[in-house]
């Protein structure tokens, strides 16, 4: 059950909010409907619920408040706009992603993609899919966790009317299966057809809560089809008689032989008909203006549909009511008939009032409640509804390495990340076969392709840009923000994007420097493919450098949230910030640090093995290298930035 309580948006400036104090329930079981005409607050409505917007009021998911639900995910499945994913990513990528994302086994991306029809389509780039699929994929989004709760904004919106009957029906199904169906539309028709309980909201206030029959009857205006090849004749007729009679009856004359009355029923246009030898194709009760065509659920609305061929001769003449009087235009491609409810009415002397009626009630018998329609539903044969993924028995206990997996994923997922790495291998090897052509440049900025005017080598720059790339692409494409707003600021998130960055950072590192070596020696031969004699500690320092690069790029994009401000940061360390420690550095000195492993040794009381003292003064002179001071106090800032963003948010 959703238990929606108070809400109320947060005013702009002297606005009134675009929701004040709205409260209902959605019941499991049911499809409930919240109707509104745009702007009428629906969208904010379902914000407030899912705690993505500033408010006021509360929101129960079966006793619980978002925020005290650890899964969210698994409790409501969320479907708000158009799916949030990179245009190049494929829709098995994209599921295979949030799956990681929500904790659930990779086997359930094959049994969602069957259920939403999407099988053929599985390899289709997001930028690709029509409006259709795209509903259909973020279908497949929503019940990937197999949630309890279903919370869709206009999920029908822009959908053809097959489309938009296959997604109610899935609907349909979710509710008969016990769970609960929150979607919002701007069609009266729409929650009459489909809903079993309709909330109407208007200018951000509840007017109206009702069940779907109460509804169509109070705030829809019914009406009855006709068809008949003399309608403009039974047309005349019935005005004539309402104004005999004084009574208020509205005769549209539509296209063809169809008239739409208002105000009257099926047994008085039947009555009139039989009256003056008028033959009828068609008498149907109609909620609001569906049109000839529209779908009348047999356990929806308190309807009912007539199909009869009346031959009405003299009074003298004997009636007769025969099968080959029923033509196509009687009935409608989408209207269900059951051929059990449908007799054909013998032959006989007497004047024929006989129909043949679709197994709906009449207006005047009650309407089958909404347990019953469950029940309905529910039972074999009753009715066909889709059939919905498998319920998810054993859910996978909470893991470290499922950050991991879903940055894994998401890098792989697009060839960004591949056409980065080989645009900055094939431009350092052209760099550096340029440089040692123009000469003067030494042997470890030769193989590093890193020229003295440059602020830095392009295997840096291109690590600085994916790393970058890994928070840029969230806030950008937020798949992990369906449900939450905004991409969470977690840690384990952010220690994952932080692994895959170093790794990525680290291999490009060594294969440009190979391919550089390698394009050297083809070129110019052995005198410049030489190893450096201090090949350890240029390593170290390369390392540190692109590995270092990568970090800045994922810690700026995260607190800016931006691929952009991530590479201006990468950028600002060579150019604003090491001048700045050269500066210092070289300014006077009084001390220095001289004797600093042995003191470091002395605090520790503890002789260090494998010669670690060695290595712990390499590592000190790396970071007092200008360069290397001036990327470890841009990483210290960006991560106590970060982290202070985080708690900020864990606070709101």
């Amino acid at each position: 059950m959703i238990q929606a309580i108070g809400l109320t948006s947060t005013p702009r400036k002297e606005l009134p909010p675009a929701v004040d104090d709205v409260s209902f329930e959605a019941r499991p079981g049911r499809v409930t409907a919240l109707l509104g005409a745009p702007g009428a607050g629906k969208t904010t409505t379902l914000r407030l619920m899912l705690e993505l917007q500033r408010g006021r009021g509360i929101t129960y998911f079966r006793g619980r408040p978002l925020h005290r639900i650890a899964h969210p995910s698994r409790e409501a499945g969320v479907l708000l706009s158009e799916v949030p994913g990179h245009p190049a990513r494929t829709i098995r990528g994209q599921l295979g992603m949030v799956c990681a994302a929500v904790g659930v086994p990779i086997r359930r991306v094959d049994e969602v993609i069957e259920v939403v029809g999407l099988v053929s389509l599985c390899d289709e780039r997001l930028g690709t899919l029509s409006r259709g699929m795209d509903r259909r994929l973020g279908l497949a989004c929503a019940l990937l966790s197999d949630p309890h709760a279903l919370v869709l904004d206009d999920p029908a919106g822009g959908l053809s009317v097959a489309e938009g009957r296959w997604l109610h029906e899935i609907l349909r199904a979710h509710a008969a299966h016990g769970g609960t169906v929150l979607f919002s539309t701007d069609d009266p028709k729409e929650a009459a057809r489909t809903a079993d309980r309709v909330i109407t909201l208007e200018g951000g206030r509840l007017v109206a809560d009702q069940e779907a029959a109460d509804f169509a009857r109070t705030r829809l205006r019914p009406r009855v089809a006709v068809r008949s090849p003399h309608a403009a004749r039974l047309g005349a007729l019935l005005a004539k008689e309402a104004r005999a009679a004084q009574r208020s009856v509205e005769v549209v004359r539509e296209d063809g032989n169809r008239l739409s009355v208002y105000g009257s029923t099926c047994a008085d246009i039947g009555e009139t008909a039989f009256r003056h030898g008028i033959l009828v194709h068609q008498l149907a009760d109609e909620t609001g203006d569906m049109g000839p065509r529209a779908t009348l659920p047999a356990e929806g609305l308190a309807s009912a549909t007539v199909v009869a061929s009346v031959l009405l001769t003299s009074a003298s003449a004997t009636s007769t009511l025969t099968d080959d009087a029923l033509t196509d235009d009687a009935l409608t491609d989408d209207a269900p008939t059951d051929d059990a409810s449908t007799q054909d009415a013998p032959a006989t002397d007497e004047p024929a009032t006989a129909v043949a009626a679709t197994g709906a009630h009449t207006p005047d018998e009650p309407g089958p409640t909404a347990e019953s329609r469950t029940r309905a539903a529910a039972s074999p044969g009753a009715r066909d509804l889709p059939q919905l993924p498998p319920p998810i028995a054993v859910r996978q206990a909470p893991s470290p390495l499922r950050p991991l997996r879903y940055e894994l994923r998401r890098a792989t997922g697009v060839g960004t990340g591949y056409l980065t790495s080989i645009t900055v291998l094939v431009s350092s090897a052209l760099l550096s076969v340029l440089l040692a052509r123009i000469g003067h440049t030494p042997q470890p900025r030769l193989l590093a392709a890193w020229p003295r005017d440059c602020p830095l080598p392009p295997a840096a720059l291109g690590a600085g840009l994916l790393g970058a790339l890994a928070f840029g692409e969230e806030f950008r494409h937020p798949a992990l923000a369906a449900d939450r707003g905004t991409v969470p600021r977690r840690l384990g998130l952010l220690a994952a994007k932080l692994l895959v960055a170093s790794v990525t950072a680290l291999a490009l590192a060594v294969l440009t420097v190979g391919c550089d070596l390698e394009m050297l020696y083809l070129v110019y031969g052995r005198d410049l493919a030489g190893v450096p004699a201090d090949w350890l500690s240029l390593s170290a320092s390369w390392i540190g450098l692109t590995v270092g690069c990568a970090w800045a790029g994922v810690l700026a994009a995260g607190i800016f949230r931006s691929t952009t401000a991530g590479l201006a940061a990468v950028l600002a360390v060579p150019v604003v910030v090491v001048p700045l420690v050269q500066k210092t550095l070289t300014g006077p000195s009084v001390r220095k640090a001289a004797g600093f492993s042995e003191r470091l040794r002395e605090l520790l009381l503890m002789q260090w093995p494998f010669g670690g003292a060695r290595y712990i003064a390499a590592g000190a002179r790396l970071v007092a290298q200008p360069v290397g001071s001036a990327l470890m106090l841009s990483l210290t800032a960006l991560l106590c930035a970060y982290l202070l963003t985080t708690l900020r948010s864990r606070v709101r």
